[in-house]
């Protein structure tokens, strides 16, 4: 393995790993060298830290909902103590609780903005507290990563997922946010949409099909791109959304003016506002909206998978 993409010697903190994506990247980040600290809320935490100790590797189990504050700092300090150092923080844990707008009550939304959300800013936010503390004794830079998972229904604004879309949105600025308020300490921050067969997505996804080789939403090939964001050879990227999955990875673009509407005078009138939106938007398609509806097609290349 090349330097540059070697792990060894540092630590990471996977939220999620019980299962499912943060499992199988916690386990690409302990074979890249790392040690782990996996966080679930139950018993699969230990079995996860268990099968990469059993592999060779080191790692811990820390239990807990990512969504209460304090266990962000203890996650953090759980690394130090047991590896001596905190480089890595992958924001993996999630729930869903789809519903339609119209459906949606007041614990749905709670609950899925609380776990995915929160429990991005509560892990961000110790990082960067250690991380920013850890730069100013050594006067200069140091190492630290923060992948965080947002997904493509924050680019379409699914219809049946009004809360976890929003929850994808505002991890994706929380993102952009980190990344900015970390660059000078020397950390990157980047969030990935991926798309992986997990129990989370099974009713989306389905079972695998009939496929030779690796499944094209096989979590592995999302844990790839955590391990490469990771790893030193990422130093250069920060602020960067990607979506990912089967062979494929896009790098996504920031949002562009599409039009400029200027009033005559020094304020528009509603009238003014009338004459010139009003024909703009005239026969528009009802997919031409700020969903990024495009983004579908990338599924013709990212899932033809040999």
């Amino acid at each position: 393995m090349g330097e540059s993409v070697s792990l060894a010697g540092r630590a990471a903190v996977v939220t999620g790993a019980g299962a499912g994506l943060g499992r199988a990247e916690a386990l690409a980040l302990a074979e890249a060298g790392a040690a782990v600290v996996v966080n679930d809320m139950g018993d699969a935490a230990h079995e996860v830290a268990e099968e990469i100790v059993a592999s060779g590797g080191q790692a811990i189990a820390v239990t807990g909902d990512v969504s209460d504050w304090a266990l962000g700092g203890r996650l953090v300090e759980e690394s130090v103590k047991a590896f001596g150092s905190f480089d890595i923080l992958v924001n993996n844990a999630g729930i869903i609780r789809d519903k339609m707008i119209f459906n949606l009550t007041e614990s749905d939304w709670d609950d899925v903005i609380r776990v995915h959300l929160k429990g991005h800013a509560a892990t961000s936010h110790a990082a960067a507290v250690h991380w920013r503390q850890a730069s100013k004794a050594v006067g200069g830079p140091v190492y630290g990563r923060v992948v965080n998972t947002s997904s493509e229904a924050f680019l379409f604004g699914s219809a049946g997922q009004p809360n976890y879309s929003a929850a994808k949105a505002g991890i994706t600025a929380l993102t952009l946010s980190t990344a900015q308020g970390l660059a000078r300490y020397g950390v990157t921050a980047n969030a990935i949409c991926p798309r992986a067969r997990t129990a989370m997505t099974a009713e989306a996804f389905g079972e695998a099909g009939a496929t030779t080789g690796l499944d094209p939403l096989a979590p592995e090939r999302v844990a790839t791109l955590v391990r490469y964001l990771a790893s030193p050879a990422s130093s250069e990227i920060t602020g960067q959304v990607f979506v990912v999955y089967g062979k494929m990875v896009a790098l996504m673009a920031a949002p562009t003016v599409e039009s400029r509407f200027d009033a005559a005078g020094s304020a528009f009138t509603v009238e003014e506002l009338d004459e010139q939106l009003s024909s703009y938007f005239t026969d528009r398609g009802p997919y031409e909206t700020y969903a990024a509806y495009s983004i579908a097609e990338l599924e013709k290349v990212a899932l033809a998978v040999d």
